[in-house]
């Protein structure tokens, strides 16, 4: 029988098995090897530095759940078959490419095969160090000959030099002398076969057709296949998209053995095989350097000279320089990034975890967009989303300005492809695509795709956040105004004015950020969003207009931009429909959000969810229930457009009927609920965000890491427990530190200084580690900050409410229909309503709501 779901966080707990996986602040390790759960470590334990990325696969190349190596935009496009035509739907599919595999490293030992699924293992250990940047492993395996052997091994993905990944492979026998055969490749699996010759096994035996874009027809067309200068090189090019890549392997030995090679080549299989004649106590060691480059049309003959001069480079520094090298700039992001927990090892690892992941996605990513799975896993098909601006992008523009900039300018070069997208949709100005690689929308499915409209606010945050933050007035002024223009057009072309009562702007036919209600009227993170980007184009216009009147003429032309667009954004933004229900005191998501039926997530049994695999989308759409925050993420974003009690009505009016079904919203959900005194529910929140990949608490952690989650996490630690906020460019703190943290300790950047906070219970301290004095506010306070650290006294750390809001609908009798008495029986599966037993009209919105636990009086709060 199906037990009801508990939709609420799980306890803040440590959900690790601490025998398997020991608490370390610096490092992810393994000691025990599990076949079960190969999809989570293999994405648990990937590598990546922002351009190419490399699963956790096993070096043996088998058991493996799911082969990945990615390289940042490498797609392949085909055509979206829509069952029903109609203009404007997109055309063009677009999906990474799993691209030729040089991971794997086969050993036999006289004539067995090293596999860990069957192995006798006396030792196992994997670590993922984040301060080197590197992965390492340690095993000593029993022959069935009793032949103790030690393996030890290393991967990295250069954070240097981005072309590059670098692998070390050591062999050495502890019992009696053997015949060792290793065999290094490189294999190209997006078409061909494994490492055994099996095509269906290729690409893994856990791939579900479900998770990302299968192929008909072969992806990468052989163009080079051949040993160069004791090199294995291996090049193709994409059959439709036309992209090209490089893949040049270069491997040295080293032993005191007897020892020969062969090197092999053919269009998907380059083997380079040591044998050795090798002695107890004398290892063997290989070193294999991989250069991977891509083009979108350069010959792959130019990008196996490209590889070339990168092995040539990394050669003649040697593998033990290039570890250097990696680990000092992995020590520099730390000095930028760190958070600190002090006393809480197992969460310090946990969070660390998550930030390491930022810094994968995201370090060397250059021109490229930042994926939402970054490159450790094909889940969404390697798209780009609105999560690196609304969660991402916060990280870095408070630790690595450069980075985000990057972000920026590559937002930027899809500008032209927005306009025409507009165009096609027949608006002026841009709108930005919804899901994609190359800049053309790829979201087959509009209602939960190209309806979500605030991808162009959500830019605009994204671009003022870090014109703010940073004081970059040049990249404002110069790229960030044509991106501010043309969406504050498509703003101002999409909505429109009506009368009633009052004369205001409204936008109709969109989605916002809860995909459970989709093509609504006026909703309200949209509005919000869009009233913040049509402002913000006019800040820009007029700045440049007063800073630089020669570059200001140049827009003008460039855009041939009008004044009077930019007043009728101003009107607009002033005159923007903001929903608010006076009988419940409640922002509606949108304008008939409170007239719909409410989904009982009490009663909805556990197999049910997450809801959208297991109800069509129409049952859905037609009841109040969240996939994720909507209007509790504008709570966060636009904060400064909320009171503090409007803040604390709305939270606690969504948060029951919050499924939590996305994994981007329990950061948004822990940040709103310390900024409005839930601070147990905020702790709770923030354990299922920072455990969602660790713990694989979606299920899915398997298809690649949830990097927006990441990123989230460290906006519920400077925002969330921190209460750090920057609206209007003011930077402020306001602390929520759960009672049982003694402290917390962040960087961040500010106008290019380097701040420190320590959050602790009864102060703030705060000091600038490098550059000019900083002025922020501490609950009002201003405060100036240098190099000498600056203490602030704390009253408390805000209201602290117990237990989590409840809504009367739910929590006073009601029951499920296919429960109620008297009633014939319903199918599995029926939806459960919120209607009370003696009163089966549900409509209308949910009474107003109580704040609190259901044992607690309305609005009692303690200190």
């Amino acid at each position: 029988m199906a037990t009801m779901s508990d939709h609420r966080p799980p306890a803040p707990v440590d959900p690790l098995d601490r025998t398997r996986f020991p608490a370390d602040p610096w490092q992810l390790s393994e000691t025990a090897y599990e076949d079960g759960d190969l999809g989570v470590t293999e994405t648990l334990f990937a590598t990546s530095n922002g351009f190419l990325g490399l699963r956790g696969n096993v070096e043996e190349g088998r058991d493996t759940y799911a082969h990945g190596t990615f390289v940042n935009g490498f797609h392949e496009t085909w055509p979206i078959r829509h069952a029903e035509e109609a203009f404007g739907l997109a055309r063009v599919g677009q999906t990474i490419v799993n691209v030729p595999d040089p991971k794997t490293i086969k050993l036999y030992v006289d004539d067995e095969p090293l596999l860990l699924s069957t192995a006798d293992l006396d030792h196992y250990e994997r670590t993922l160090d984040f301060r080197a940047g590197l992965l390492r492993r340690s095993v000593i395996w029993r022959t069935s000959a009793g032949k103790r052997v030690k393996i030890t091994s290393s991967r990295m993905t250069s954070v240097v030099e981005r072309h590059l990944a670098v692998m070390t492979f050591e062999v050495e026998m502890l019992d009696g002398h053997a015949a060792l055969d290793i065999s290094s490749q490189i294999l190209n699996r997006q078409d061909g076969s494994d490492e055994y010759h099996v095509t269906s096994a290729a690409m893994g035996e856990g791939i579900d057709p479900r998770k990302a874009e299968g192929f008909e027809h072969r992806v990468l067309d052989p163009v080079l296949a051949e040993v160069r200068d004791h090199r294995l090189l291996l090049g193709y090019r994409c059959h439709n998209s036309g992209m090209t890549i490089a893949t040049l392997a270069q491997h040295t030995v080293e032993t005191d053995n007897a020892w020969t090679e062969q090197l092999s080549v053919t269009d998907d299989l380059a083997k380079h095989v040591v044998r050795v004649e090798a002695r107890e106590g004398r290892p063997v060691r290989l070193e294999k350097l991989v250069s991977v480059h891509t083009s979108r049309g350069v010959p792959p003959q130019e990008l196996a000279d490209r590889c070339s001069r990168t092995l040539d480079r990394a050669a003649d520094r040697g593998v033990p320089a290039l570890h250097a090298e990696q680990a000092e700039v992995w020590a520099r992001f730390w000095d930028e990034s760190d958070v600190e927990l002090p006393d809480q090892p197992a969460l310090q690892q946990a969070v660390r975890w998550n930030l390491f992941q930022l810094g994968q996605a995201s370090i060397r990513a250059g021109s490229h967009g930042i994926p939402a799975k970054g490159l450790t896993g094909s889940g969404y098909g390697g798209h780009y989303f609105w999560d690196t601006e609304c969660y991402v992008l916060p990280f870095l523009v408070y630790t690595h300005p450069q980075a985000a900039r990057n972000a920026l300018r590559f937002r930027h070069g899809m500008l032209e492809a927005a306009r025409r997208r507009a165009a096609e949709m027949a608006q002026y100005g841009a709108l930005f695509p919804w899901r994609t690689i190359n800049g053309e929308e790829a979201s087959a499915y509009f209602a939960a795709g190209t309806a979500q409209y605030h991808i162009n606010a959500d830019v605009a945050y994204a671009l003022m956040k870090y014109s703010r933050a940073t004081g970059d007035d040049q990249f404002l002024l110069d790229q960030g105004v044509d991106m501010l223009v043309e969406t504050a057009r498509l703003w101002a072309d999409l909505g429109f004015w009506q009368t009633n009562g009052n004369r205001q702007f409204h936008i109709h036919a969109v989605t916002g950020p809860d995909e459970y209600t989709t093509i609504v009227n006026d909703n309200l993170f949209t509005n919000v969003m869009a009233q913040l980007n049509l402002r913000a184009a006019v800040e820009a216009v007029r700045r440049l207009q007063v800073a630089d009147p020669c570059q200001f003429a140049r827009a003008v032309a460039r855009l041939d931009l009008g004044d009077h667009e930019v007043e009728s954004w101003q009107r607009a933004a002033d005159g923007m429909h903001i929903p608010f229900d006076e009988e419940t005191g409640v922002h509606p998501q949108d304008s008939h959000f409170l007239e719909r039926e409410v989904w009982d997530l009490d009663a909805t049994p556990a197999d049910k969810r997450p809801l959208l695999l297991n109800y069509h989308p129409l049952v859905i759409y037609r009841y109040q229930v969240l996939k994720q925050a909507d209007v509790v993420l504008a709570l966060y974003l636009a904060g400064d457009a909320f009171t503090a009690e409007e803040k604390l009505t709305d939270f606690a009016y969504y948060d029951p009927i919050t499924t939590g079904d996305s994994t981007l919203s329990a950061v948004v959900q822990s940040i709103v609920a310390a900024e409005v005194g839930y601070h147990d529910l905020a702790l709770r929140y923030f354990y299922a965000a920072l455990f969602v990949d660790l713990d694989d608490r979606h299920g899915n952690a398997s298809d690649g890491v949830h990097v927006a989650s990441t990123g989230g996490v460290w906006s519920a630690l400077a925002a969330g427990f921190g209460g750090m906020r920057d609206h209007g460019g003011v930077l402020s703190l306001d602390p929520r530190l759960p009672a049982s943290w003694p402290g917390l300790t962040w960087r961040m950047r500010w106008h290019g200084s380097r701040l420190r906070v320590t959050v602790e219970q009864e102060q703030v301290r705060l000091v600038v580690e490098v550059g000019d004095p900083v002025t922020l506010e501490v609950r009002g306070e201003q405060v100036e900050v240098a190099e000498e650290e600056v203490t602030v006294p704390l009253d408390g750390h805000g209201l602290r409410r117990d237990g989590a809001p409840t809504s009367e609908a739910v929590s006073s009798g009601s029951i499920p229909t296919d429960r109620s008495k008297g009633m014939p029986g319903r199918p599995t599966g029926v939806v459960p309503h919120s209607w009370p037993e003696e009163e089966w009209d549900s409509t209308g919105p949910v009474p107003r709501v109580r704040v609190g636990s259901e044992a607690e009086a309305p609005g009692r709060a303690t200190q």
